[in-house]
């Protein structure tokens, strides 16, 4: 049986042997300041947040069970949104693009975003990877400037 390698994110030799977030460690420990330092890159780049999901109270109130801060924020560039349900309907079900922001033992955060080059790659339509990898590439530029 092979093994998930949690800090690489990648199970050896399947399909999910590649990264599939971008992720960057951030010396913030305030994590408002951060989610919104977040919001105001994404809107840099035309993302919207459609959804919060604080994690940490979710877990807590429905199993009682205690992580650290972990915010997950549905975001939505509607350019881009357009054209790939325009391509892919089905797509729709691979949306919002995920950024989220978790605190770390060490008092630092992790800010992660999905990467939908990755994600999109089980799409079998191959017009929908160029624009996979713009928004990508936009959703690195969103990490880059936090």
């Amino acid at each position: 049986m092979k093994t998930f390698d949690a800090a690489a994110r990648t199970l050896p030799g399947s399909a999910l042997d590649m990264d599939y977030c971008i992720t960057r460690t951030i010396d913030s420990t305030n994590l408002m300041d951060l989610k919104q330092r977040t919001v105001d890159a994404l809107k840099s780049e035309g993302f919207g947040v459609l959804t919060e999901i604080d994690l940490q109270a979710t877990l807590k109130a429905k199993l009682n069970k205690d992580i650290g801060a972990h915010l997950i924020l549905g975001a939505c560039n509607p350019g881009y949104a357009h054209q790939v349900v325009s391509m892919e309907p089905h797509i729709s079900t691979m949306l919002p693009c995920n950024v989220t922001i978790r605190q770390l033992p060490s008092g630092q955060h992790e800010v992660t975003a999905i990467d939908p080059a990755s994600a999109m790659g089980a799409v079998d339509n191959e017009a929908v990877q160029p624009l996979a990898i713009e928004v990508r590439d936009a959703l690195q530029r969103v990490v880059d400037k936090i």
